[in-house]
């Protein structure tokens, strides 16, 4: 192993859970992120609770997923967040009407977080940890930790085991509700289940990255090797001929 392949050590242990905090608000887009999932769904459930209008209900948690949106846009702020949010409404609005059974407004969004806490089982299992591939990028070390730094790639093992058991967890309580409750309590229960389960597996998330060796950044190592080379370029030309 190069002194390269090697992660530093120089990042004090306070710097690096700061560092860790500031991704993780990055790449799950913060308490303005977690409002803006929430919203829509609490408006839709809070209409359809007071006067059982499907249509008027998933109008509403459509368009204000629309306003997030143009909000996010006007303040030129990113909108990948906000856009994820309309999305997901706009599929649980189009399965609702198709079909007539407001409860179907949460279906895809159900399907969707089964689906995708399978994924953070199979992936892991696979040995590259979605939860590693969502933050990769954002550690500007890529995919860096599957080979060179294994510490790393445990701690992004252990951290996608955790989502994946906490929204297969979740997926066990709305699904039995999805069939034998009715459409307002499967809906304010699905609210309830929204941000605590992501709150607890983001904090699994720090926890484990945090005692985890600091990343790779291949960005500044890319930097350093494209200097080292116009350095030796310029020796080379600066070499009297023989």
């Amino acid at each position: 192993m190069t002194s390269l392949d090697k992660p530093t050590e120089e990042t004090s242990a306070d710097d690096a859970r700061a560092v860790t905090e500031a991704a993780l608000f990055e790449a799950f887009g913060g308490v303005r992120g977690m409002v803006e999932t929430v919203v829509p769904g609490l408006l839709f459930v809070t209409i359809y609770t007071i006067n059982k209008d499907l249509h008027l209900s998933a109008i509403a948690a459509l368009a204000v997923s629309l306003v997030l949106v143009v909000v996010r846009l006007v303040t030129k702020d990113t909108v990948k967040h906000a856009f994820s949010g309309v999305f997901g409404v706009a599929f649980g609005v189009v399965f609702a009407m198709m079909t007539g059974n407001a409860k179907d407004f949460y279906l895809p969004g159900m399907l969707y977080t089964l689906g995708l806490g399978l994924a953070y089982i199979v992936t892991t299992l696979c040995g590259v940890p979605l939860i590693g591939l969502i933050l990769g990028p954002v550690f500007k070390e890529n995919l860096s930790w599957r080979t060179r730094n294994p510490g790393r790639k445990k701690a992004y093992a252990k951290a996608s085991y955790a989502w994946g058991a906490i929204l297969l967890a979740k997926c066990a309580i709305l699904f039995p509700l999805y069939w034998w409750a009715d459409t307002t309590q499967l809906g304010w229960v699905l609210v309830a289940l929204k941000i605590p389960p992501f709150l607890l597996a983001v904090w699994l998330t720090w926890v484990f990255l945090a005692k985890a060796p600091a990343p790779i950044d291949v960005f500044a190592e890319m930097e350093a090797e494209e200097k080292a080379a116009e350095e030796r370029e310029r020796e080379a030309a600066a070499r009297p001929a023989e």
